[in-house]
């Protein structure tokens, strides 16, 4: 059993098909006994990206509304849910002045570096950032946290 933080780019593998579904559906399932760790704001870009993708053809309605209603579901039951708060936003602002980063990727790497400091304070074995954005894993790995790219399995 391990800990991982999964960013949006990462966790949209779980509910369509791209490379490596498979790797990420077998880390993601709770059989696997793996702790999961998403930002809120995961749900939302993962809902745009759904939708994206059905609004352009890529997946049809059925398929885009079952990704839908799998994404919310697991959610409410797979994964802990950060909460966005002043100093994940406050660790976001440095993170993107320093390194030039995205906004939300800039949430996403805080309230990642935030779960694994929580981690290393309880003794526990580090956090495991998973991501497909290869600028945010080397600014993840920059700020000390181990990452895996599911392109890569």
């Amino acid at each position: 059993m391990a800990a991982y933080f999964i960013d949006s780019s990462a966790l949209a593998k779980r509910y369509v098909t791209e490379t490596d579904t498979h790797w990420m559906q077998a880390l993601t399932d709770p059989v696997s006994g793996n702790s999961l760790f998403v930002v809120r704001i995961t749900l939302v870009e993962l809902v745009a990206a759904i939708s994206r993708r059905r609004k352009n053809g890529d997946l049809t309605p059925a398929d885009a509304a079952a990704a839908l209603s799998d994404v919310r579901a697991d959610f409410a039951s797979d994964y802990r849910v950060i909460e966005v708060r002043a100093t994940h936003i406050a660790q976001a602002e440095a993170l993107a002045d320093r390194h030039a980063l995205r906004g939300d990727d800039a949430v996403q790497l805080a309230a990642a570096i935030h779960v694994n400091d929580a981690y290393a304070a309880a003794g526990q074995p580090a956090v495991t950032l998973i991501s497909a954005d290869l600028e945010l894993n080397a600014v993840a790995a920059a700020e000390g946290l181990g990452v895996d790219d599911p392109n890569t399995h």
